[in-house]
């Protein structure tokens, strides 16, 4: 079984990024690879819930957990029985994922569809570019700001989930925070805009997840319970607790580097 990241496509959008920031200190453009490699990573062992979930940003992506054998241009109708002496030597790097049991260069079961879905939410290369060579060259220049604040903005951040468990008032108060947790997002200097997009998404998710969680559970106990709405309430969590990990992560790194040049 194969990485997820030597998907083709992965390995052209990690190679565009490195080449559109040629001008990054090594060890900056190697950061911020890296950091993608682990996006990319995490969100194609998440996708298949984020489908069931219908995606971030648009409707059920038909192209998660797909069935080996029906990836575009590659359906046994589109293949009439041929004497296999005739056909041509192919390269097997020249064809994408192709599912289960195969070499094609991409983990088990990852469709190229699925990866096109993942890398249109992370960003553009162009994007990712901009945003890294703009808070290198200080143009958009990304603040440290003290633990207090982040860890203010985090919390407003997973608060929704757990508020929504309040009788009564959990709902409202759930939103509240969640509005809270958007408006000191985007007013916060730690983060650049790439960052900032993707937190929101992670913020709102329980928004779809919520309900979606609840469904299936109702399903598979003929009706929903009361212990069936707080399971999928924590499972909701799930995301939006990566997310604030993320930006944690992040803001502490910014600190990090802010503190080395000042000890300069």
């Amino acid at each position: 079984m194969s990485s997820p990241l030597s998907h083709p496509l992965v390995r052209t959008f990690l190679s565009s990024v490195e080449r559109r920031t040629a001008a990054l200190p090594a060890v900056r453009r190697e950061e911020l690879l890296e950091d993608l490699r682990e996006e990319i990573a995490a969100a194609l062992a998440d996708a298949p819930a984020q489908n069931l979930a219908g995606g971030f940003t648009e409707g059920p992506a038909e192209g998660f957990a797909e069935h080996p054998g029906e990836h575009p241009g590659e359906h046994p109708a589109d293949h009439p029985a041929e004497d296999p002496t005739d056909r041509p030597a192919e390269d097997p790097t020249d064809r994408p994922a192709e599912g289960p049991e195969t070499d094609g260069g991409a983990a088990v079961g990852v469709g190229e569809e699925r990866v096109r879905r993942v890398l249109d939410w992370i960003g553009t290369p162009e994007e990712i570019a901009a945003d890294a060579l703009a808070e290198e060259s200080g143009s958009l220049p990304p603040e440290p700001e003290n633990v207090g604040g982040t860890w203010l903005t985090l919390g407003l951040a997973v608060l929704p989930v757990p508020l929504c468990l309040v009788p009564g008032v959990g709902i409202p108060l759930g939103l509240v925070a969640a509005l809270g947790a958007l408006v000191r997002l985007w007013r916060s200097a730690p983060w650049v805009r790439r960052e900032k997009r993707q937190a929101t998404l992670f913020v709102l998710s329980p928004l779809v997840t919520v309900p979606v969680l609840a469904a299936a559970l109702s399903l598979a106990f003929d009706g929903i319970s009361a212990a069936a709405f707080v399971v999928s309430l924590l499972m909701a969590l799930t995301l939006p607790v990566i997310g604030a990990a993320r930006l944690a992560r992040s803001a502490a790194r910014l600190r990090e580097r802010a503190g080395q040049g000042a000890g300069r």
